[in-house]
């Protein structure tokens, strides 16, 4: 849990917070098919469940100063790799820092799959 004092009260957001978020933004990207279970429980959870869930491959590390984020995604066939990992970065960055206010110090975009 990520958590911060202001003048008014404590602000609180859990990781399960910010790896949806993140994830919402990270498949609305142009290019990206899915995301990819970095863990044997996400993989357990996605035979389980026929729905994916938006927090699967992603993992946040960090304080209410800044955070580190991995992303384990799966990308169409024929895509420049290079410029959907630059998209996702940004994109990222931007609805992290706008919803919350937290700086995100580093996005790591790691290519699981491609699917034709």
């Amino acid at each position: 849990m990520i958590s911060y004092e202001t003048r008014t009260g404590s602000i609180c957001f859990t990781e399960n917070f910010l790896s949806k978020l993140i994830g919402h933004a990270v498949t609305s990207c142009f290019g990206v098919v899915g995301m990819m279970p970095h863990n044997p429980r996400q993989r357990l959870f996605g035979l389980v469940s026929k729905e994916p869930a938006l927090d699967t491959g992603i993992k946040v590390r960090g304080n209410a100063d800044s955070i580190d984020v991995e992303i384990h995604i799966m990308v169409t066939y024929g895509m420049n790799i290079t410029a959907i990992a630059a998209s996702i970065t940004e994109k990222v960055k931007y609805v992290v820092e706008d919803s919350t206010g937290i700086t995100v110090n580093k996005v790591t975009v790691k290519v699981d799959g491609i699917k034709e």
